[in-house]
């Protein structure tokens, strides 16, 4: 699920999530889900670029994972 962009940074997000969010989330230093494991999805939105779809697609995949954003259950938003 690597989105390896030739025109954008490499990160584990989906592309789904667009590629304003996936570059700014990398340029504040978030590039693999075990990282966003330790902010909240409201800190995440404070980020321009980042809004409540990407959210929505991030905490799914999260919970995929068994994981969610810090303050938040894996099974929360599911």
């Amino acid at each position: 699920m690597n989105s390896a962009r030739p025109d954008g940074p490499e990160t584990e997000f989906p592309r789904s999530i667009g590629r304003p969010a996936t570059g700014a989330l990398a340029l504040e230093g978030y590039t693999r889900f075990e990282q966003l494991e330790h902010v909240t999805a409201a800190e995440l939105l404070k980020i321009h670029g980042v809004g409540p779809k990407s959210i929505r697609i991030l905490r799914g995949e999260l919970a995929a994972r068994g994981t969610a954003f810090a303050g938040e259950s894996a099974d929360e938003g599911s």
